[in-house]
């Protein structure tokens, strides 16, 4: 299949109209002497979907206050139908960060005491409700209660009450946080169907990913826009492009190619490691393959693949907050003891020696089950993570992971099967297994009516570390999540991407062999979540064994190896490399003259999952590309559906994620 150039950010927007809907101008926001939003301007079109991005504390959620009408600017102005905020309310939709559902009122009472508040008449409601629970396929569950829904079914819901009213504009303050990547990606795709009829979105969200599904996108820096544009157009401006790397030895030559981003020495300009790659960005792909094949072969590393790339809008994002000098400060932890792998002492405790696994296997478990009731959530599970090794594992919400988590560290006892921890089989909830754990669960750990400082205390305590060691400990934390002068805050203050960072500090001071952590960068801004992981990989490095879950697929390639979870068992397990080769198909891009009507007419031909909306373009997979594609083809001239590009693209591991998950769900 021929491949061609993407099409311009000017022939995507020709299929909105050029009625401006939300107009802001010179727009600030003081709480105090704080400024959150400082002098901002941007438009935004009928029937677009418009991505505001940046950072925790950037401004956007005062931003969205402000559009909402809940809040009013301190200068500047923003009109949204060209009346103010205030004025438009009854044509807003409004989704804010934390879902504003009544937990003890079925799906039904949510909507009907939302559409009350927003003036629905009684007679419309019906049919609405119908129609909206039809479209987010919650039509089976109208009296099931909200408390009782899943991550992703609760997001449809408020997505549901937001547009009851049928608004003309829906603000969405990162909607899909914490949800699973098949229900944000059905997410998305309706985002699509609802902008196509005419309805202006404006959304946050930190998930970079997705960010690319948007029709334009403003970057927003300490209340600033600092560009904005199509995916296409901020690629170019980065004027770089990406190589993905692949050698033995990969912290070795992550150490070897990290000495050469120096100023004016190599063509190399930054550098990312994730589980089985590293990622670099360069201006010029022929000179800077060259460098890279040299500085390898100096260190006698053998290169194993070397590919170019489309950047990211990641890399867009990072890159551009450098040069603002935005990049959080980097400090190494302070250890004080190398961990103890080979739990000789534990090994002289056992009687039958024999029955232990291998000495360098941190978790173990051997068809694992747990049961509540008549429901089984996990079956027969079976995995192993060894001493500095990263493990991820991954699943929809409601597939079993924090489950499987709570039982293998001792927090749920198991229904059938075996397991081992730290070389310990019986009795793992005792004080000396305990306080070799490190435990980040997925709600945050942290208790919100003390300050930061009092709750690192507290877990200081809690985990033994020797009261001379505090201090240093606390300031390590303080100082990599950028709250230093700040330890006196109280800690429901802080945004929840800064509070999962310091949960994150207090899970690790006291140098776990062993951590698990269930989603530790949920809401957490992409510069915080490349630090994150370097102090994840170096934790690694040291010998401790993690085990982590996480709903963003891009950071999932930071694992060493990965297994896939679907309905309580794995279905997948392998490197993010080996995950990503084993899918069956190819995946493909089009570009047509009406990408929504394209991808409903390709939905009654395939499978949904097989179609998804990617801004201005369709993915398709396809399983017999050379049979299929002509099929597609024909499909779209038929229905007078332009085709203006198509190219094969590589899987990325949100593909080989819900390829394998949809494929698992309808396998006998």
């Amino acid at each position: 299949m021929a491949s061609s150039s993407p099409s311009t950010g000017n022939e995507m927007r020709t299929i909105h109209s050029k009625a401006v809907t939300i107009q802001v101008e010179g727009l600030y926001k003081h709480y105090g002497s704080v400024a959150a939003v400082c002098g901002i301007d941007f438009e935004v079109e009928r029937g677009e979907i418009f991505g505001l991005i940046g950072p925790d504390g950037a401004g956007k959620t005062s931003t969205f206050q402000i559009l909402a009408g809940v809040m009013e600017a301190s200068a500047g102005q923003a009109r949204i139908l060209g009346r103010p905020p205030r004025d438009a309310r009854l044509n807003l939709g409004y989704l804010t960060q934390g879902f504003s559902l009544y937990a003890d009122l079925s799906i039904l009472e949510n909507l009907r005491y939302t559409a009350g508040l927003r003036k629905v008449p009684k007679a419309d409601f019906r049919d609405r409700a119908a129609d909206l629970l039809t479209l987010m396929g919650l039509e089976q569950f109208p009296n099931r209660l909200a408390r009782q829904l899943s991550g992703g079914m609760k997001q449809k819901l408020a997505l549901c009450c937001a547009l009851i009213a049928r608004p003309q504009v829906l603000l969405l303050d990162e909607p899909t946080t914490g949800v699973d990547p098949v229900s944000r990606r059905e997410f998305w795709d309706l985002l699509a169907g609802i902008a196509i009829e005419g309805v202006t979105v404006v959304v946050a969200t930190p998930y970079l990913d997705e960010a690319e599904r948007c029709h334009r996108i403003g970057l927003i820096y300490e209340g600033k826009i600092q560009q904005t544009g199509t995916l296409t157009e901020l690629r170019a401006n980065l004027g770089l492009h990406r190589i993905e790397v692949r050698a033995e030895n990969l912290p070795t030559a992550e150490a070897a190619l990290q000495a050469a981003l120096a100023p004016g020495e190599t063509d190399l300009v930054d550098l990312q490691s994730f589980g089985d790659r590293l990622d670099i960005l360069t201006a010029d792909v022929d000179t800077a393959t060259v460098q890279i094949r040299d500085i390898l072969a100096q260190k006698q590393l053998s290169l194993q693949s070397l590919e170019a790339n489309d950047p990211t809008l990641e890399n867009v994002f990072v890159n551009h907050l450098r040069r603002q000098g935005a990049d959080p400060s980097y400090r190494p932890f302070p250890y004080h003891r190398r961990q103890s792998r080979q739990l000789s002492r534990h090994q002289d405790l056992q009687q039958d020696a024999s029955a232990l696994p291998e000495p360098s296997v941190a978790i173990s478990a051997d068809r694992l089950r747990k049961v509540f009731g008549e429901f089984q959530a996990v079956k027969d599970v079976t995995l192993t993570v060894h001493y500095g090794e990263i493990y991820g594992l991954l699943g929809a919400n409601g597939a079993g992971k924090t489950t499987t988590i709570k039982m293998l560290c001792g927090l749920l006892p198991i229904t059938g099967g075996s397991m081992s921890l730290a070389g310990e089989t019986q009795n793992l909830h005792r004080a000396e297994v305990r306080s070799r754990l490190g435990y980040m669960s997925q709600k945050f750990t942290l208790y919100d009516d003390l300050t930061i400082r009092h709750n690192l205390e507290f877990y200081c305590g809690v985990y033994g570390i020797p009261r001379s060691l505090h201090r240093e400990k606390i300031e390590w934390v303080l100082e990599t999540c950028g709250l230093a002068g700040r330890e006196n805050t109280l800690t429901k203050r802080l945004p929840g991407g800064w509070k999962q960072r310091v949960a994150f500090g207090a899970s690790v001071m006291h140098e776990p062999d062993i951590l698990f952590l269930d989603e530790p960068t949920s809401g957490v801004d992409p510069l915080a979540r490349r630090q994150f992981w370097r102090l994840i990989r170096d934790f690694a490095r040291q010998g401790t064994a993690i085990l982590v879950t996480t709903h963003y697929l891009e950071e999932a390639e930071n694992c060493n190896r990965l297994a896939f979870m679907a309905a309580g068992e794995i279905v997948a397990q392998g490197s993010p490399t080996q995950i990503k080769a084993s899918q069956s198909g190819q995946l493909i891009e089009l570009v047509t003259s009406q990408t929504q009507t394209a991808s409903q007419l390709l939905k009654q031909q395939l499978p949904s999952w097989r179609v998804s909306i990617f801004g201005d373009r369709l993915h398709l997979v396809l399983d017999r590309p050379e049979q299929d594609i002509g099929l597609v083809i024909q499909c779209l001239q038929k229905a007078q559906i332009e085709i203006r590009s198509q190219r094969l693209l590589p899987f990325t591991l949100e593909d080989a994620f819900i390829g394998t998950i949809q494929r698992a769900e309808v396998s006998p």
